[in-house]
Formats: structure tokens, sequence, C-alpha cells
């Protein structure tokens, strides 16, 4: 949004419905607290002058030569506490259907707000004469409309509240204007130039609201963005991860990914869960979890799903990277040491099986139009799944497949052919390397 709050179709991003709905909200919780804070005001002015009135008579009866009348207080504050009232439930009740309040009742809101001061000081200068009366404390209660106007978030709205304010202060001096020699008589440019601070004040508060504005705008949109990729890729997306998608903009649309897939799996887990208690089985799942998918975070990997006792991790999508081969293999030797590690401190060890396979898939947005998830899909995947238990007949841990080996090159000299091997799901028999 530019400044002026105006912007082309050219210029304005395509924003999500849900964006939008945040945005109102939010301007609209704001607008109900300026309400509040203007109700709350007025009843402490009331309060204040009622005391002055109770307490020191005779000191308002000078100032107001005696034309001072409690019916004056509530002519002003009664009716104006009504009308926020209203106006407060006018703005939840749209809250509640989910519309926003329009623009015209917004404008007409504050022009019936900020003449209730310009009421206020006719009454003063019937009662104390125009020179005390605008030298006198109802002016200054524009700043009040104006300051709260910031709660708009609205440029506009706050730059009209100042101008209706300006004007009318300005009206209300040249209309009681007294005759010469009547009473001392400002010019006419004091007067003005009093109007024009105040209007100047509006544009002020008109700035501030829009940085709030632009503010909620940039808030709203991180949340809107964060929630949309933990919706695609799940909770377990790191906040690192999280934070290099939406800084990248990754798009999410389907196309053709050159990745490393990895599937990983604990051995016997089911056999071992079966004389534990669930809490055991949880407990003892999420802590090697939480290690293995810190390392693949480390490598520029993500878990695309959980799978049991098990995951499917990318390398590759949907950040890009320039070896995923070399990056998925890092990750799961680290990994396999890291279980070793980790068993010599367990009371129940585990066996974890590694299958990766390089190549071609299909990635984007898989699901209803009601829920989606980010997901790949295409033969490497398979055949990654396969190559993971193939673990279980050759009593291995790290299996991959021809194409890894040949991304790896050099930095693959100890993996062990395991020759050609009959997949489960394929005609031809399978080239398989083992790594230590």
């Amino acid at each position: 949004m530019r400044f002026w709050g105006r912007k082309t179709k050219e210029q304005e991003p395509a924003v999500s419905a849900d964006f939008q709905r945040a945005l109102m909200q939010e301007v609209m919780k704001t607008e109900l607290l300026r309400i509040k804070a203007l109700i709350a005001t007025t009843a402490l002015l009331a309060l204040i002058l009622w005391t002055v009135y109770l307490v020191a008579p005779e000191a308002v009866s000078r100032v107001w030569h005696g034309n001072l009348k409690p019916h004056y207080l509530y002519s002003i504050i009664v009716p104006f506490i009504l009308f926020e009232l209203w106006v407060h439930g006018a703005i939840a009740r749209h809250m509640r259907q989910g519309r926003d309040l329009p623009i015209f009742r917004r404008y007409l809101g504050a022009l019936i707000e900020t003449s209730m001061p310009t009421i206020a000081l006719a009454l003063h200068i019937n009662s104390m004469g125009s020179v005390a009366a605008l030298g006198f404390v109802v002016p200054l209660t524009y700043f009040i409309f104006i300051i709260l106007s910031t709660l708009r978030l609205d440029f506009w709205l706050s730059t009209f509240t100042g101008a209706v304010a300006a004007v009318q202060l300005f009206c209300m001096a040249m209309f009681y204007h007294p005759p010469t020699g009547v009473e001392a008589e400002p010019s006419i440019y004091y007067h003005a130039a009093r109007s024009l601070i105040i209007l100047i004040c509006g544009v002020l508060a008109g700035a501030v609201g829009h940085q709030l504005r632009r503010q909620f705008e940039a808030s709203i949109k991180a949340a809107t963005a964060r929630d949309r990729i933990t919706n695609l890729f799940g909770q377990h997306v790191s906040p690192q991860v999280v934070e290099r998608l939406m800084a990248e903009g990754t798009k999410t649309d389907s196309d053709i990914r050159r990745v490393a897939v990895m599937f990983v799996d604990f051995r016997s887990f089911t056999a071992g869960a079966r004389t534990r208690t669930p809490q055991e089985v949880v407990d003892r799942l999420d802590g090697a979890f939480a290690v293995l998918v810190d390392i693949l975070d480390r490598h520029g990997g993500i878990v695309n799903k959980f799978l049991g006792d098990g995951f499917m991790a990318l390398f590759g999508a949907p950040l890009q990277a320039p070896d995923p081969a070399h990056r998925a293999v890092a990750a799961a030797r680290e990994m396999l040491e890291a279980n070793a590690r980790i068993n010599e401190a367990a009371s129940w060890p585990l066996r974890i099986g590694i299958g990766i396979h390089l190549g071609e898939v299909v990635a984007g947005n898989i699901g209803s139009p009601r829920r989606k998830e980010y997901t790949v899909i295409g033969d490497t995947v398979n055949f990654a799944s396969r190559l993971e238990a193939l673990n279980k007949d050759f009593n291995s841990q790290f299996l991959i497949s021809e194409a890894v080996r040949d991304a790896l090159g050099e930095a693959c000299r100890d993996a062990v052919s395991l020759g050609e091997v009959e997949v489960r799901g394929y005609e031809r028999p399978m080239a398989v390397w083992r790594l230590a």
C-alpha cells in the first residue's frame, strides 16, 4: 500500500482472502479500542467537571458567568456516549458476520464525533463569550479525537478528522467574531494559524496510523505465510526452513524436480514396542526423531512426512539444492553415527534402515481444495522406498541406488556393490550399493 492509501491494479499484489479477513479483523479491533478510549475519556472529563462543579461552584460561576447548568453536560456527553456505544455495537456485529464496515459510515462517524466539541464550544461561547471560550479548554478537545484517530489505521480518515476539526474551529471563530470594540479581537490570521496546526496534527496522526497499518500488514502476511508453509509441509518443518521458504518465495505449484529421496525406518520397532508402555514408545520415538530431524535441517533436507516409526525426507525440494545426493548421503552418515551414540546410553537400542535414490519427481501441492500438502510423486520415490526395505534382506543399514553412487563419484569410494538385485515391483533387477 502506498503512503496515500491508493494503488493501481498493476501495483497491488495478489493476497489471499485469509489475509484480507485477518487484516480487516485487526483494523476493526483497533477501531473498537478507539471507541472504548473515547467513551472512557468522555466519562473521565464529565467526572472531573462534576467534581469541580460540586467542590468549587463559585469558581465555576465566575468562569461561566453563572451560566453553566447541569443539563449542558447531559445534552452533549450523554448523546455522545450513546452514539459511540451504537457504533461499537455496529462494528462488533460486522466482525461477527465477517464483514467490513462501509467506508462512508466511517467518514460519517468521524464527522459526527468531531462535531461534538464544536457543539460544546458553541455552548461555552454563549456562556463565556467568544474570546474566552476560544481560548479555553474546549478547542483542545479536538486533539483527543485526532490522537485517537490513529487507531483507525487509515491516513485519510485521520486527515479528515483533522480537517473537520480545523474547519469547524475556524468557522466558529469567524461566526462568533465579536463586533469591533466589544472585546479584544484576535485577527483572522490568529484563528487560521490555530486551525492550520490542528489540520497538520490530523495529517501527522494519519501518517502514524498508516505506519501502524503497514506493520499490521507485514505481521499478518508473515503469519499467513508461516501458516501456509506449515500446512503444506507439516509441523515438523523447522523454523529455519520456514524462514528460508518465506525469504526465497519458493513456488509450490507442481513442477519437475531432480531430488534425492531418503526413506528412514527403525527396524523391529513394532516388536520392541509390544513390551513397553505407550508413553515409553512415544518418548523413545520422539527423542530419536528429534536428533535425526535436526541433522536433516543442518544438511538442507526436510521431512516430507512421518510414516509411523520412520519418515521420508527430501533434498532439493521445495528448497533448491545444487548437490542433493551429497547432502542426503552426508546426512545419512551423520544420522547413523548419532543413532549409534544414542544406543550406547539407551535401554532400548534402535536400528536404523536408510535408503536413498536420486531422480526426477513431480513436486507440488497434492490434496483436496480444502486441504493440500506439499509432496513428491514418481518412480524415484517408489524406488527409494524399496531400497530402504531391502536393508532387511541384506542385514544392512544404508543402501543407495546407482544414480546416487554415480552422482557422488570419488566421495563414494566406500560403497560396496550388491550387484543386480530383484526389487519388488520392478521387472528387471536393479543395481544396489551398500554404504558403511
